[in-house]
Parts: C-alpha cells; structure tokens; sequence
C-alpha cells in the first residue's frame, strides 16, 4: 500500500502552492468542498480556506437528465418540458411569474381564510356621518338664530283672527335660516326614500349611492320648489298681497319644523338600528301631520271668512296631494331607471 504525496502545501508566507509534479498529473475526478478542506491545516484562515477552494473546484456544465419523469400522476399524461420552445407561453411560465407574491422578501398578503364581508351599514359610512353630523350643527345653530322668529310664528299659528291675518315681521337671516331647514328638510326626505329602496327595492345601482341620495334630495327640493311657485301663482290669481305673504311665511314655517321633526327619526334609523318599516311610518305620520297643519293654515288664511271649506279641500288636493303623488311617481322612476337590473 503507498501513500499518496501531497501535493498542497504552505510556504513561509503562508501562501498555498503546490507541490512539484502535482500539476504535471492530470485530475480525472472532482474533490468535494470538505474533502480539499480537509487537507488544510486545522489552523488554516478563511482566505486560505476559499483560496484553495477556488483552485482545486472548477463549475462543470450542467448535464440535464434525459429519463423520463415519473413524479406525475397515476393515470395521467407525462407534462411537457419547459425547455420545449414550441409550447405556448401559460406553459412555460409559471403562475406566480412577474407578481409581488414570487418574490419571498416582500409583503405576500394576509395569511388566513378571508371572512364574510361587513355590510354596508349608514352607521359605518364616513360620509353620511359628517354630512347628518353637519346637519346636526347647522340645524341647531339656525334653530337659534331665528328661535324669536320661529316662537312668534308658533303663537300666529293657531290665533283666530276676525279680520285679515297679521303678518310676523322678520329679518333677512331669520328667514335665510328657515330656508336651510328647508333644504335640510328636503336631505331627510331623500334619506328616508333611500332607506326605502335599499331594503324593498335595490342595493345595486349604476352609480355611486351618495349620487342616488343627491337625486332623491334634488327632486324632493324641485318638489317643493314647484309647490311655491305653483302656490304663487294661485295666489297671485285669487288673492291679495298681503294674504300671500303671510302664507308663503308660514307655508316656509312648515317646512322648517317638517325637517326638525324627521331628524331624529333618520338618526333613529341610521345609528339605533330601527326597523325600515317602523321609519318610514313614523316619516309618513310626521307627513301627514303637517299635511293636516298647512290644510288648516289655508282655511284660517284663505277661506275662513268666506266660508269655503269645499274651496279649500279642493285648493288643498290641487296643490298639496296632485304633487305629492307626482313626487312619488317621479321618485319611483328614478329608482327604476339607477337601479341595477340583473
């Protein structure tokens, strides 16, 4: 048995050289990482380690195997290879190729099974938050600025007066106010139809929802705004200037405690949970009340002293019932043509 020479050694340096003659015979085999490792000193630095590393493990080319691969499944066609150029490209590339989720150092998503999805809910919308929050505030701050107003309408309401009725004096902001309550009135009305055609009709429409509730509060505003002119105009017929402008006040008193009172039932609705069903009666109730106030305010204003109590039930239907109803159907329509017909 003979010992073979080593052909690695340290010169006084510390530098690896080889041995005479250890290059002259030609190498047929490879040594692996731990065995040229292992012929080193056990005192041997890193750089002398990956030096002589370096010089005794070259690359080879890369070899693929050509039998066949057997780690398909049982009863199923072997793949195709990828290095077939001929085949198309959802072949060759890989699902995850190109995405963020290949990458295992950036952010792959959330880990776990995804839950059902919280409905939509007018207690968690941001924005219908801040504008009922925004009504709140603007409503309380009108509410206080023509309080004295409002308080003296309130006593004219119900007065019986032999002769003409007496007018309420007002100032400019008094009346600005009242006329934000009114619009305010109109934003609660297309609230309310909104809840309406969300639980009984649709909750998909061919635009966003906030632009549902402004078409909603913009036909009920074009409602009242056609109301007074219409109540302009029979009064511009029939009556006096001065009978006018005490109705058209209280007409807009009206209104203004018409919004005040829906308030609380769209808050009831939007943040306690209410049923649909139990708002939209309360909103029908607080309709009709008023509805019953403005018909007693034109027989006090209109035909009392006249004596025309079926003058004023036809006044009455021509301009408070005849529009309401066109408002309905107009409303209806305009939910028929947002809404998303599968």
């Amino acid at each position: 048995m003979t010992q073979q020479n080593d052909s690695i050694v340290l010169n006084a340096d510390g530098e690896i050289t080889a041995a005479e003659g250890a290059m002259e015979q030609p190498r047929t085999w490879q040594p692996t990482v731990r065995q040229v490792l292992s012929w080193l000193p056990a005192n041997a630095t890193p750089e002398q380690q990956d030096s002589i590393v370096q010089a005794h493990i070259k690359p080879c080319p890369i070899t693929w195997s050509e039998q066949p691969d057997t780690l398909h499944l049982p009863g199923w066609p072997v793949g195709h290879s990828f290095r077939d150029v001929s085949l198309p490209k959802y072949y060759r590339e890989s699902y995850f190729a190109g995405k963020p989720y290949f990458n295992p150092d950036l952010f792959g998503g959330r880990l776990g099974v995804a839950g059902d999805p919280v409905p939509y809910s007018i207690a968690g919308d941001n924005i219908i938050t801040m504008l009922l929050l925004a009504c709140f505030m603007l409503g309380t701050l009108a509410f206080t600025k023509s309080k004295d107003f409002m308080l003296r309408q309130a006593r004219h309401f119900f007065r019986q007066s032999h002769g003409r009725p007496a007018a309420v004096s007002e100032t400019g902001g008094e009346l600005r106010f009242q006329l934000f309550l009114v619009l305010q009135s109109c934003l609660l009305i297309g609230l309310i139809f909104f809840f309406h055609v969300e639980r009984h009709v649709a909750s998909t429409f061919i635009i966003d929802q906030y632009q549902v509730i402004g078409v909603f509060s913009l036909l009920v505003m074009g409602y009242f705004a056609f109301k007074a002119l219409a109540y302009h105009l029979s009064g511009w017929v029939f009556f006096p200037q001065p009978v006018r402008s005490v109705w058209m006040k209280s007409y807009l008193f009206i209104l203004a405690l018409e919004g005040m009172a829906l308030f609380p039932i769209v808050m009831l609705q939007a943040y306690f949970n209410a049923d649909v069903a139990t708002t939209l009666v309360c909103a029908a109730a607080v309709v009709a009340l008023f509805k019953v106030l403005t018909f007693y305010k034109t027989y006090v204003i209109f035909f009392k002293n006249r004596g025309g109590i079926v003058q004023n039930f036809l006044y009455f239907c021509t301009l408070e019932l005849i529009p309401m109803a066109g408002l309905w159907g107009l409303l209806t329509m305009a939910c028929n043509y947002l809404k998303v017909n599968y």
